[in-house]
C-alpha cells in the first residue's frame, strides 16, 4: 500500500552517529559488577568516541555547538534550538522504559537533579532496561512531536538507584496546561477502572478536577485489579497528547511500574459489602462526600442491555449503570450494583459498574404516560408505557431506532441490534405502536442555567428491552390517495346514473373533493418529510447509507459511460469513545456535527458525504480525471479534522484516519470499493492514526 502517514521518528540507521575506528583500552575497562553494556546501541569503541562522533554531527565547519549537561537545559530548548542537534551528555536514573510504543520507536525517561527529559530510541532495539538503572548517556537534541527530546542516544548502565523522591504534586488542570511536560510528577485520585491493550496497562483515575488516564508497561504476573476503587498516589511523567501540528490537546501520566503506585486507601475487599444507598440520595448534599468512591445500590431490574447497560429501580427512583459485564439477569430480579456515580445529561448514572443477582422478584409494572408527562413529569429512568405513530427509523444508528410522533411531540425508541428480532421488520410506517421501556431524558444546559440551575428537559427517548416491548395497536390506514380517488370515481359514476340526485349531491361531491385534495397534499408533505428523514442523518444532516448506495450506483454508471474514475474515502474518528467517556455524549454529538461540516468544506459540490455509523463517514468522489484528486482531498480531510473542536469552553482533541480506494471505469464494483477502502482505513489506523492510506493491490514495502 502507498503510505499517507507521516512518520513520528526517522529511521535509526539514518540517525546513528558514525562509529570511530578505535578507542583507547583504558576507556573500555570497567567492572562488570558496576556497569552493564547495551549491546545494540553501544560498543566499547562507540562509547569511547561518543562525544566526538556526536559533536561532529552537531557542529559545522563554522560553528562548534556547546554540550548540554542537564535534563532541564535540554528540555527547555526552543524548537528552533533543538533542531540544531546540540550534543547532550547526561547522567541520571531511568524512570520509565518501553521497548516499543507502537509508533516505531521506544521510550526512555531519564531524571537528574535538574529535572527529566524523554529519550527516543529505535522501536524494539533495546529489549530490556530496568527502571532505576543509572546511565551515562550521549545524544543530540531534537524538537520531538511537542517538546524537545534526546535523539540518537548511546549510553552505558553504570549502577542502580531508587526512583526519585522529588515528584511535584500536580492537579489535572496543571497537567492539561502543559507546564510540567515530561517532568516527574505526583497525582492523587480514585482508580475507576484498569484495562490493558497489548502490553500497556491504562488506569482511569478520578481526580478532584476531572478524569486522568495513567499508563504503564504491563509487568509479567502483576495484578492490577486490586487498584479499582483505591485511593492512590502515582509518581510518573506528564506525557502530552498532541496533534500533527505539534499542538498540545491533552495529557496523561506514564508511570514505570507498580512500585510507583502508593495505595493511600485500600479497595474494599467486597464492594457489595458497602452500605446500600437509595438511588434518589445520589449527589444529594448529605452523601456528596462519599461519591468519589464506588457506591452500592440495590433494586429491581427494569432493563438490561448485556455488556452495555443495566437499569434498576428502588423505592426512591431509577438509575442506569454502564457496565461491560455480560451476566444475564431476568427482568424483575433484585440486583446489587457497585459503581462510580456520575452525571450524564443532568441525570445520575453509574460508570464502570459491576453487579450480581441477589434474589428473584416481581417485574416492575410500567406506568402509562403521555408524551408531555414523559418529558415534563417525574418519570426519568422509570419504566413507562407510551403510544405513538411510527414515522420512520434512524438508518444511521447501529441500533434499531424508531421515530414516533404523538400530538406535537416527536420521540425515539431504541433497541440494541443484537436484541432485535424478526418482529422489528413488521413494524410499518404509519402504524400506531404502544412502547414499553425506560424513559431517558435529555436536558438543555443553556435553559437550565437560565432557570436558576433547575434542569430543563428538551427531549426524551425510550430504552426498550426486547421486541416484545412493541405492540401494534393499529396498522397503517387503508385510506390512501389512490383509494380516495377510487371512491371519488364511484361517487361520480353514481351521480351520472341517478340524474335526479345531481343537484342534491353536487355540493356534497365538491365538499368531499376539497377534503380529499387537502388530505392528498398533507400526505404528500408527510411522505416527503419521511423520505428526507430516511435519507439524511438526523444529527449531522449528511446522507445515510441508503442515499449513499443510490448515488454510488449512479456514479458507477456515469463513470462507465464517460470513462472516468471515482474514489471512495472511508473516514473514522480516532478514539471517539474516549471523547464520549471523558467529556460526555453531548460533546460527542458536537464533535460529529463539526466533523460533518469540515468534511463538507473539504470536498467538491458534486461529491457526496455520508454518515454510515456512530463515528464512521464515507466520502464519494465522482468524475475524477486526475488520479491525485482523491489523495489531495484525503490529505485535506486529515489536516482539517486535526484542529481541536471548541465545546463548553474546552478544546476537544480530534483526528481522523482515512482509507482511500480509487477505481477506473473498467474496475468499478461497489462492494470491492468499500472493502478496499476499509482495508486502507485499517492500515491507516495501524500506522498510528491521524493519517490517510491509499489502497493498492501491491503489498506494502517497509
Amino acid at each position: 500500500m502507498e503510505r499517507g502517514c507521516r512518520r513520528g521518528a526517522a529511521r535509526f540507521r539514518e540517525q546513528e552517529p558514525a562509529k570511530p575506528r578505535s578507542a583507547p583500552a583504558c576507556q573500555r575497562s570497567f567492572s562488570l559488577t558496576s556497569a552493564i553494556f547495551i549491546p545494540i546501541l553501544l560498543s566499547a569503541s562507540l562509547w569511547s568516541a561518543g562525544p566526538l562522533a556526536l559533536a561532529e554531527t552537531a557542529g559545522s565547519a563554522h560553528e562548534q555547538l556547546r554540550t548540554i549537561t542537564t535534563a532541564r537545559e535540554a528540555h527547555d530548548l526552543t524548537s528552533e534550538e533543538a533542531k540544531r542537534a546540540y550534543p547532550i551528555h547526561l547522567r541520571g536514573v531511568v524512570t520509565y522504559f518501553d521497548t516499543d510504543t507502537g509508533s516505531g520507536f521506544g521510550a526512555i525517561y531519564i531524571h537528574d537533579s535538574s529535572g527529566s527529559i524523554f529519550v527516543k530510541t529505535p522501536g524494539g532495539a533495546i529489549k530490556s532496561l530496568p527502571v532505576g538503572s543509572v546511565i551515562d548517556l550521549w545524544g543530540v537534541s531534537d524538537p520531538g512531536g511537542f517538546a524537545p527530546v534526546v535523539d540518537r542516544a548511546v549510553f552505558q548502565v553504570i549502577g542502580h538507584a531508587p526512583l526519585p523522591a522529588d515528584a511535584v504534586p500536580v492537579s489535572r488542570t496543571q497537567l492539561f496546561a502543559g507546564e510540567y511536560e515530561g517532568q516527574w510528577v505526583e497525582v492523587d485520585g480514585i482508580v475507576h477502572s484498569v484495562s490493558d491493550s497489548g502490553h500497556i496497562v491504562t488506569v482511569e483515575l478520578g481526580m478532584t478536577d476531572g478524569v486522568l488516564y495513567a499508563t504503564s508497561v504491563r509487568e509479567t504476573g502483576a495484578d492490577y485489579s486490586h487498584l479499582v476503587d483505591a485511593k492512590v498516589r502515582i509518581h510518573g511523567h506528564e506525557a502530552p497528547l498532541y496533534n500533527s501540528s505539534g499542538q498540545m490537546i491533552g495529557a496523561r501520566v506514564v508511570f514505570p511500574n507498580l512500585t510507583a503506585v502508593q495505595v493511600i486507601e485500600a479497595t474494599p475487599s467486597d464492594p457489595f459489602q458497602l452500605p446500600v444507598i437509595l438511588i434518589d440520595n445520589l449527589f444529594r448534599w448529605d452523601h456528596i462526600s462519599a461519591m468519589r468512591h464506588r457506591v452500592h445500590l440495590r433494586g429491581t431490574v427494569t432493563m438490561q442491555w448485556p455488556g452495555a447497560s443495566l437499569c434498576i429501580r428502588d423505592s426512591s427512583g431509577g438509575i442506569c449503570a454502564q457496565t461491560t459485564q455480560n451476566t444475564h439477569l431476568a427482568i424483575g430480579d433484585v440486583a446489587d450494583i457497585a459503581g462510580f456515580a456520575g452525571a450524564e445529561n443532568s441525570t445520575a448514572v453509574l460508570t464502570n459498574a459491576v453487579f450480581k443477582r441477589t434474589d428473584s422478584g416481581v417485574p416492575v409494572a410500567a406506568e402509562y404516560v403521555t408524551a408531555e408527562q414523559a418529558l415534563l413529569g417525574q418519570h426519568n429512568l422509570q419504566l413507562i408505557q407510551i403510544e405513538g405513530q411510527l414515522i420512520g427509523r434512524d438508518l444511521a444508528s447501529a441500533d434499531t431506532t424508531l421515530m414516533l410522533t404523538t400530538g406535537k411531540f416527536i420521540f425515539t425508541a431504541v433497541l440494541p441490534k443484537d436484541l432485535s428480532g424478526q418482529e422489528a421488520e413488521d413494524w410499518k410506517n404509519g402504524s400506531r405502536l404502544r412502547i414499553t421501556g425506560v424513559c431517558s431524558k435529555e436536558f438543555d444546559p443553556r435553559l437550565s442555567v437560565l432557570a436558576d440551575g433547575m434542569a430543563v428537559p428538551k427531549s426524551f427517548r425510550v430504552l426498550m428491552r426486547s421486541p416484545a416491548d412493541v405492540i401494534v395497536v393499529q396498522k397503517p390506514s387503508w385510506w390512501t390517495p389512490s383509494h380516495a380517488l377510487l371512491v371519488l370515481a364511484l361517487v361520480l359514476t353514481a351521480t351520472l346514473i341517478v340524474l335526479a340526485w345531481v343537484l342534491a349531491l353536487r355540493r356534497r361531491v365538491e365538499h368531499q373533493t376539497a377534503l380529499l385534495r387537502e388530505q392528498a397534499g398533507l400526505l404528500r408533505e408527510s411522505e416527503e418529510r419521511f423520505r428526507h428523514m430516511a435519507l439524511h442523518d438526523a444529527l449531522t444532516g449528511l446522507a445515510t447509507r441508503l442515499l449513499l448506495q443510490d448515488r454510488l450506483d449512479s456514479a458507477m454508471e456515469a463513470a462507465k459511460r464517460h470513462e472516468t474514475a471515482l474514489a471512495l474515502l472511508l473516514v473514522d474518528l480516532d478514539k471517539f469513545k474516549e471523547i464520549n467517556d471523558t467529556f460526555g455524549h453531548q460533546a460527542g454529538d458536537e464533535v460529529l456535527r463539526v466533523t460533518a461540516d469540515r468534511l463538507l468544506d473539504a470536498v467538491r459540490k458534486i461529491d457526496t458525504v455520508a454518515r454510515i455509523g456512530g463515528d464512521e463517514f464515507v466520502v464519494l468522489l465522482t468524475d475524477l480525471r486526475d488520479p491525485q484528486v482523491g489523495e489531495k482531498i484525503a490529505a485535506m480531510i486529515v489536516r482539517n479534522l486535526a484542529a481541536p473542536i471548541s465545546y463548553a469552553e474546552r478544546k476537544l482533541p480530534v483526528s481522523v484516519s482515512v482509507g482511500v480506494c480509487q477505481a477506473s471505469a473498467g474496475d468499478l464494483d461497489a462492494d470491492t470499493l468499500l472493502k478496499n477502502a476499509d482495508a486502507a482505513l485499517y492500515q491507516a489506523k495501524a500506522n498510528g492514526r491521524n493519517c490517510f492510506q491509499v489502497f493498492s493491490p501491491e503489498p506494502s514495502q517497509t
